[in-house]
């Protein structure tokens, strides 16, 4: 059964936001380091949301893949510069990394379409 990267993602927020009434300092702190992280400076957010994805395939993360293709396709990324990136991940990683980079191609789908 293929994987619904909206209902993933949408299932992790509902997730940690309880997270975050448990331990709500260690929920801001890792937002407060997403947010700098991800921010524009000598590598715009685009191109650090590219890295982010490369991550989350070879570290074979569907809430990764799920997050931050939600993020690419909001910034404007096209499906041929994600597909450019998971190739990357294939070369770096192997056939795991090609099981969930196809994967991240059916999350951009998914997200286009909605």
């Amino acid at each position: 059964m293929p994987k619904d990267y909206t209902s993933i993602t949408h299932d992790i927020s509902e997730f940690t936001r309880e997270l975050g009434k448990l331990v709500p300092d260690t929920m801001k702190g890792f937002y407060a380091l997403s947010k700098s992280a991800s921010a524009d400076g000598h590598v715009d957010q685009k191109t650090k949301e590219l890295i982010a994805l490369a991550i989350g395939v070879t570290q074979h993360c569907d809430g990764c893949i799920g997050f931050h293709v939600r993020t690419l396709k909001k910034l404007g990324a096209s499906r041929e510069e994600i597909a450019e990136v998971l190739g990357m991940c294939v070369y770096m990683g192997g056939g795991p990394a090609l099981m969930y980079a196809a994967d991240a191609l059916r999350a951009y789908d998914q997200f286009a379409a909605a």
